[in-house]
Parts: C-alpha cells; sequence; structure tokens
C-alpha cells in the first residue's frame, strides 16, 4: 500500500474557468500561469491508479473568503464519499472570522474531514501572538484534527508561493502547542536540520515532515539526512500532485534501497497514524 499525504483537487468549475477566482489572491498567485495545473478528483484518481498509490490525501488551500472554503471543502468531501477507499480530505478555514472558522472546523469534523491543510499562516499570525492562532489550534486539538502546513526554506531559489513561514516560526508553533498534530510541508523549510541541536529536536520529535516537492526543492540526499537526525517515524510521503507527478516522488524515494521497514514507514504507516487508520 502507498499513500500519499499531499495532493491538490478543486472542484471542475475551477479547472474549467480558473480566471473567475482570481480575485483571490492565494489562488491567483499560485495559479494564474496556464502552466499552473489544476486537477479535479477524476484526475487523480487516474493518477493513483497509473503510479500505484492505493490513498490520497486530498488538501485545500486557505482560500481569504469563508464562502470559498465552504464550497471547496464540500468538493474535497464529495470526492471522499465518492472514492471512500481511494480519497481522504483535509478542508480549510479563513481567519478573517475565527468564529466562522470554528464553525466550519467542526463542520468539516462531522464530515469526515481529518484535518485543516494545507495552511499558510502569515508571518505576522506567529509573530504578534495574535488570538486568533490560538483559537485555530484548540479547536483542532479539541477535534483531534490534524494542522498541515506550508513551510518555507529561508534560502534558495524563489518560486511562486514560496512564502515565508520558515523554520523558526515553524518551530515556534510546535513549541507553543505541544498537543497540536502536525505535518510540516516541504520539510518543514529545513526545520529538521535543526534537530543536530538536542533542544531542537526533543521538542519536535512527535512532528512530522512531508516530502511535497522534494524534487524541486533538495537533493535526494535529504532523505538519509532526515532519517539519521530524526528517524523514519518522522517523515511521510507526499507529492504534492499534480504540481509534481506521484510516479516522480515515489521513484525518488524507492531509488533510495531503503530497508524494507523504513521505507514501508514513510510511504504507509506514519501516514495511517496522522489519518488515524489503523496500522499493520
Amino acid at each position: 500500500m502507498v499513500i500519499d499525504i499531499h495532493t491538490h483537487i478543486f472542484p471542475p468549475l475551477i479547472q474549467q474557468d480558473r480566471s473567475s477566482y482570481f480575485s483571490d489572491p492565494l489562488f491567483r498567485l499560485l495559479y494564474s500561469s496556464k502552466n499552473a495545473k489544476l486537477a479535479t478528483a477524476e484526475d487523480m484518481i487516474a493518477s493513483m491508479d497509473k503510479d500505484g498509490v492505493e490513498l490520497s490525501l486530498a488538501l485545500n488551500i486557505n482560500w481569504a473568503e469563508g464562502e470559498i472554503c465552504k464550497i471547496t471543502n464540500d468538493y474535497i468531501m464529495e470526492s471522499m464519499a465518492k472514492y471512500p477507499r481511494r480519497i481522504a480530505g483535509f478542508g480549510t478555514v479563513s481567519l478573517n472570522n475565527i468564529v466562522a472558522a470554528v464553525k466550519e472546523i467542526d463542520r468539516c469534523a462531522s464530515g469526515g474531514i481529518k484535518g485543516i491543510g494545507e495552511m499558510r499562516l502569515e508571518r505576522d499570525l506567529l509573530t504578534t501572538r495574535d488570538a486568533r492562532l490560538d483559537i485555530l489550534i484548540q479547536a483542532l486539538i479539541e477535534k483531534k484534527m490534524t494542522l498541515l502546513l506550508h513551510c518555507s526554506e529561508p534560502v534558495g531559489h524563489s518560486y511562486p508561493g514560496k512564502g515565508d513561514t520558515t523554520p523558526e516560526l515553524v518551530f515556534s508553533i510546535v513549541q507553543r502547542y505541544p498537543d497540536l498534530s502536525l505535518v510540516c510541508a516541504h520539510w518543514g523549510g529545513g526545520l529538521p536540520f535543526f534537530a543536530l541541536m538536542p533542544e531542537v529536536k526533543k521538542v519536535i520529535a512527535n512532528t512530522k515532515f512531508d516530502t511535497a516537492a522534494s524534487p524541486l526543492l533538495y537533493s535526494s540526499r535529504i532523505y538519509q539526512h532526515n532519517l539519521e537526525i530524526l528517524g523514519p517515524d518522522s517523515i511521510v510521503f507526499g507529492s504534492d500532485y499534480p504540481l509534481v507527478s506521484q510516479a516522480r516522488v515515489l521513484r525518488e524515494i524507492r531509488n533510495l534501497q531503503l530497508p524494507a521497514d523504513i521505507e514501508e514507514a514513510i510511504l504507509v504507516q506514519n501516514a495511517r497514524r496522522i489519518l488515524g487508520i489503523a496500522v499493520d
């Protein structure tokens, strides 16, 4: 079995008429280029069948307005119902109205959504002790939901949507909310490297780091480095489909020729724990 914990799908209406949604600043940043791929649930199922992925976690993006959050969350829940053994889902909320955001978290949880993500938390939200963050995280903890957080490398090349949620900010979240189930996308922007510091390793011991878009960001040596620093239970396979094909990241992992139990942890078992699926 293979579980891909980082994919994105959108309703067919958005795929067919993306320009109508460019009023949203993040969506415009990520998808204004015609070369930026948008996938539906059916597109992803076809990819999964081709590349040998049994289950994918469909993520949303953090739209600015609550109404489009609801529409896209509904599509993810509909996709889960249509493909119950193939698609799991995370929803999204807008922090512009934190009361409505908490209500949407409750609604998503009732609809089988396992978490919120991929969230991009603004730097000001993380540095000013904004009360909305406390309310968001507490709601997730109470519902036993996971936060999948977009993370950014503080150095290296620029690209649309890179953002500025860099390792020191990610670390502050882990410190402040030790009871939060947290998956840090894109290797946490490099946070695991700082676990060479014993005090950092202790704090992030239960944090998960996904491999989404890894071939676009890092040498494949990053796997071995992180295995040595944090161990196999910290790494979870994510492709960032359709930005990166599922096959490409799977091939990179399998080419490492890791011991079977370690490869199994990365490709299956760690994701099962996050999603609440019984572990073999």
